[in-house]
Formats: C-alpha cells, sequence, structure tokens
C-alpha cells in the first residue's frame, strides 16, 4: 500500500501528520512575501518541517487510510509499519529517499535525519489558485528627463501695454465714485433697519414656541419594544492537543490530571475516527497557541501538537 498519498492529504487538513516509528511533519503558516532583489511575489503558505521524535501513534494518519481503503484499523497500523520498514531499509541502502509532494530525506554524516521540503505544492487551503509572480521595475528615467526639458524651456513674458488717460475718464471716474459712496450709505442703513425687524419677529416666534412647549402634554400609544442584543462568543480555533484517545476513560483520566495541573483543559466530540481528544486549552491567535504548545512541550509533554479548526 502506498502511504505517501494519504500523508500528503493529510497536510491539507491538520498542522501535524504523525508517521508511527518514524516521525512527524509538521506545517507552519508562512505570510506572502516579496523578494525585491527579483521582484517577485510569493502567496501565503504551509512550510513543512520534520521532527524525527515524534514517532507515537495519535491515531490520524491510521484512522484516515482504514477509511479510505475501506479496511480495518489494525490493517492499516501493518501497512503503516510495513511502509516505514522499507523507508528504513532505503536510507540505510542509498542513504536518502522522497515522499512525493512531500519533500526529501537522507541522513547526515551523524546519521540524522535531513528533511529537505518540496516547494511545488502548497497545502495551504486559503491559497488555493494564488501563485507567484514577477513584477517588471518601474523605469523613472523618462519622466525625470521630460521634467528637465519642461524647467530648461524658455519663459515667456508679457508686457502690458500703457494706455493713455483722458480728462474725460478722470471726470467720469469721480462721478462713479461720488455714487457708490452715496449707495454704500444709503444701503447700510436699509440693511440695519430690516435687521432690527428680523431680530423683533424671531423674538416673539420663540417666545410662542415655548409657550406651547409648557402646555403640552405627550403620550406614547404604541412604545417600542425593548431591543435585546445578542453577542456572539468569539471563536478560538487554535488548540493545543494533548492527545485523542481510542478509550473515553482514558481521555478522562489525561483531562482530570490537565485540569488539576491548572490548564484550561477541554474534551471535545469524538471525531469521525471514534477517538476521544483532549485539549490543553484553546486561542485566538496563532501566535498565542505556539508558545503554549512549545512551553507545554517543554514542562509536560513534548508530543503536544496544535489543531488549527473552529470548534
Amino acid at each position: 500500500m502506498n502511504i505517501e498519498s494519504y500523508i500528503a492529504q493529510l497536510l491539507y487538513r491538520y498542522q501535524c501528520v504523525t508517521i508511527p516509528g518514524f516521525g512527524a511533519f509538521l506545517t507552519e503558516i508562512q505570510s506572502a512575501q516579496w523578494v525585491e532583489s527579483a521582484n517577485s511575489f510569493f502567496p501565503p503558505k504551509k512550510m513543512i518541517s520534520f521532527n524525527a521524535n515524534l514517532k507515537n501513534n495519535d491515531g490520524l494518519l491510521a484512522n484516515h487510510i482504514a477509511q479510505a481503503e475501506k479496511t480495518s484499523y489494525d490493517y492499516a497500523v501493518s501497512a503503516i509499519q510495513y511502509a516505514v520498514m522499507n523507508w528504513k531499509k532505503g536510507l540505510e541502502q542509498n542513504g536518502t529517499f522522497s515522499i512525493k509532494n512531500v519533500g526529501d530525506l537522507s541522513l547526515n554524516a551523524d546519521g540524522n535525519l535531513i528533511f529537505k521540503p518540496l516547494d511545488q505544492t502548497n497545502y495551504l487551503t486559503s491559497s488555493f489558485g494564488l501563485s507567484s509572480f514577477v513584477s517588471p521595475v518601474v523605469k523613472r528615467e523618462i519622466f525625470e528627463q521630460k521634467l528637465e526639458a519642461l524647467e530648461t524651456g524658455k519663459v515667456i513674458s508679457f508686457e502690458p501695454e500703457e494706455i493713455k488717460e483722458s480728462s474725460f475718464l478722470k471726470y467720469a471716474a469721480i462721478f462713479v465714485l461720488g455714487l457708490g459712496l452715496t449707495g454704500t450709505v444709503g444701503y447700510s442703513v436699509y440693511q440695519n433697519q430690516i435687521a432690527t425687524q428680523t431680530v423683533l419677529v424671531e423674538t416673539a416666534v420663540q417666545k410662542q414656541v415655548q409657550n406651547k412647549i409648557q402646555e403640552a402634554t405627550f403620550f406614547i400609544k404604541n412604545p417600542m419594544p425593548a431591543v435585546t442584543l445578542s453577542v456572539k462568543e468569539r471563536k478560538l480555533p487554535y488548540h493545543v492537543v494533548a492527545g485523542a484517545f481510542r478509550e473515553e476513560k482514558n481521555a478522562d483520566k489525561i483531562f482530570n490530571r490537565l485540569s488539576n495541573l491548572g490548564y484550561k483543559a477541554r474534551r471535545i466530540a469524538p471525531n469521525k475516527y471514534g477517538l476521544f481528544p483532549v485539549l490543553y486549552g484553546s486561542y485566538s491567535t496563532y501566535a498565542e497557541a505556539e508558545k503554549a504548545k512549545k512551553e507545554i512541550q517543554e514542562k509536560d509533554n513534548p508530543e503536544a501538537w496544535l489543531l488549527i479548526e473552529s470548534l
């Protein structure tokens, strides 16, 4: 049985895919990038890494294979063990082997596993359809040359033509000035009269309005119903998983232990594989969950892993 394709399928949905007896593939979301030297833009993606210390069977891969192949869980576990045996044999003989659409594994001089991921596949589903692209450099030399040409161009000056004054124009100007002064004085007096009358009218109107307000009594026949606001609970999509157990009593033991240690432990509904997951806690951001996971791995459980799912 070829289990490589099933590993790739799970990497789209989970952050940690463990191959029992071999190691675990971990994913981390990398934001969009711009490589300035190449003028290239790259969409967000999942970066894949490998941890050879996570070897315990969490049931994820085996249950997925059993469901896809319509076979038993024990048969799926045996198929995984057989594949792992062939991988180790290939490493001993050739020093390297490849997992399709995931990456290459090889041994260094100290006999440790070195993983080199493949970049052709983006396992971040929210970036589906996005690809990298190169943007040409914007050249500004042409615009600068045009600007310099405008600045160095000849300046056109306009000189007004002098007009000779006549005695007739002098007398006409004196007459117009006199009319203007007379009109200005008369207009100001007229405006003062209008302003005075306007103030008197507005004062009378305000008094009438105040009297009406004091005499009025307001009744509301049909009051509006009370408005009830419902506040949605903030979702916590990031969870640190202690483990997924086939027996519910084992899940209860772990839940009680974590609660006694002070963790905000949770037990969620059994997954589609029939396992009972137990969580150390849930978080609203990836950074908080990643920080908590590292602390838990150092202090309590080195095999704790991160689940990204809206529960």
